[in-house]
């Protein structure tokens, strides 16, 4: 399997990644774990081009480390490493805002350094984000699968959460056919997922 083929992260393409050279593979990496790590970075309280910059210095990080990791799926999976850098990277980043001095006294990031103190470290953050992750890889994936009707079908309603009977008048299609076309696209959505899943495992 080529590394454009490759979904997720997984043994073959970290060897790739060794090879500071391979951009394809780093390409892929940054396509499928870069919005992960600037996700997660949003919803710990960063902004915009805070979290961008922290997305390229963890991604520095892997590329000075990766050459050391040995993978072995025993002792944990990738993204659990690539959240423990992550996690670090920002809590280092809000401790240096924290200690400059604010005009309030309270800075932004007061908040999220006192989850991280009482134990919230934002795992299941990261695992829902990554979960999320995974679901945009799918449907990347499935969408030439499918007609447009029926891929917009699915997308008004299961995506955006429109009435089927409205999505129906827009469409022109029965709102039985809705029904239909987004049984069929999530259906197929769940097992691509499944598929991502086992391939980062593997």
């Amino acid at each position: 399997m080529s590394v454009g083929d490759s979904p997720l992260t997984r043994a073959s393409l970290l060897v790739q990644l060794r090879d500071g050279a391979n951009q394809a593979a780093w390409q892929e990496f940054m396509r499928v774990y870069g919005p992960l790590v600037y996700g997660f970075a949003r919803k710990r309280g960063l902004q915009d081009a805070d979290a961008a910059d922290l997305m390229q210095d963890v991604l520095r990080s892997v590329s000075t480390a990766i050459g050391r990791l040995d993978y072995d799926r025993a002792q944990g999976t990738f993204r659990g490493w690539l959240f423990t850098i992550t996690r670090n990277k920002i809590f280092n980043f809000l401790s240096a805002r924290s200690a400059r001095p604010q005009a309030s006294g309270d800075g932004p990031g007061s908040h999220v350094l006192d989850n991280v103190a009482d134990g919230n470290d934002g795992a299941e953050l990261w695992e829902l984000e990554y979960q999320r992750r995974v679901a945009a890889l799918a449907m990347e994936r499935i969408r030439s699968e499918f007609q447009d009707n029926t891929w917009q079908a699915f997308v008004s309603t299961a995506v955006d959460g429109k009435p089927a009977a409205d999505v129906a008048r827009q469409i022109g299609m029965t709102p039985g056919a809705i029904y239909v076309a987004k049984s069929r696209v999530l259906a197929r959505l769940k097992e691509e997922v499944e598929t991502l899943r086992r391939q980062e495992e593997g």
